[in-house]
C-alpha cells in the first residue's frame, strides 16, 4: 500500500513527541506537607499517660481529661509540668499550709505562653494533680491549697479509668 501525504505527516509528528512526563516536584511537596502535618498532630492525644514512677488510684470516669497544668507528687519530690520544685520530705516537715515554691512555679506557669495550646492551658484556671497512691492526704491537701492560692480554681485528681461493672 502506498503512503499518502497525510500518513507521512502523521508518522513524522508521532516520532517527535515524547510522552508527557509526570511532574514529581509538586507531588513530593504535597507528601512533605502531609508528613509534617501528621508528625505535628501525632503528639497531641486525648488520653494523658501517667509517668512510670507514679501509681494512680483506680476509678470509673465518664469524661475525657482536658489539657491542663500538671502537678505530680511522687514519694521523693513535687513536680510542676515535669520540672522538680521541692522535695516531698521538705513539705512534710514544713508546718505551712501553702507550699510557696509550688505556688510561685504555678504563677510563673500562667505567664508562660508558647503557642495556642499553651495559651489555652495557661488561661484555664484548672490544674491536674497526679499523686502516688501512697502519698499521705495532708501532703495532697497542702499541694491543693497551694494551687488555689496561685489562682487555679478547679483541681482535678488523675486516676486510672476502670471498666464499668
Amino acid at each position: 500500500m502506498k503512503e499518502n501525504r497525510r500518513m507521512k505527516r502523521m508518522a513524522r509528528s508521532g516520532k517527535r513527541t515524547t510522552g508527557a512526563g509526570l511532574n514529581l516536584v509538586s507531588l513530593m511537596d504535597v507528601f512533605t506537607i502531609l508528613v509534617f502535618f501528621l508528625l505535628v498532630n501525632s503528639g497531641s492525644s486525648d488520653v494523658m499517660e501517667p509517668p512510670k514512677n507514679i501509681q494512680l488510684p483506680d476509678s470509673m470516669v465518664e469524661a475525657k481529661p482536658r489539657e491542663t497544668v500538671v502537678v505530680m507528687i511522687t514519694p521523693q519530690e513535687i513536680l510542676v509540668q515535669g520540672e522538680p520544685v521541692i522535695t516531698t520530705q521538705e513539705v512534710i516537715d514544713s508546718k505551712m499550709a501553702i507550699i510557696d515554691p509550688v505556688k510561685q512555679r504555678l504563677i510563673l506557669q500562667r505567664k508562660k505562653v508558647l503557642g495556642i495550646s499553651t495559651k489555652a492551658v495557661s488561661q484555664s484556671k484548672e490544674v491536674t494533680v497526679l499523686a502516688q497512691r501512697t502519698v499521705p492526704f495532708h501532703l495532697m491537701k497542702k499541694v491543693m491549697a497551694s494551687c488555689t492560692s496561685a489562682g487555679y480554681e478547679k483541681i482535678s485528681l488523675a486516676v486510672i479509668q476502670t471498666a464499668k461493672k
